[in-house]
């Protein structure tokens, strides 16, 4: 019984750390490109109504990246 407890307890901290690295790394912006594509594509798995916010958020980067100021002709 003792070695399940202990692989659970490991389990749980490893989950933890993960977690929490997410956390820090969305929240100070340092995923990067290729950690923030990972997450989307988990969050189109398990998480549509996040990743159909993720797409948008996207095309919202893209269509202001496209529009030029009123004084560009």
């Amino acid at each position: 019984m003792l070695p399940y407890l202990i692989l659970l307890a490991a389990l749980a901290v490893t989950l933890a750390l993960f977690t929490a690295l997410a956390r820090w790394s969305r929240k100070r912006g340092t995923a990067g490109a290729a950690l923030g594509d990972a997450m989307a594509a988990y969050n189109e798995a398990y998480h549509t109504t996040a990743y159909s916010a993720h797409q948008e958020q996207q095309s919202a980067t893209t269509r202001k990246a496209a529009q030029g100021s009123p004084n560009d002709l």
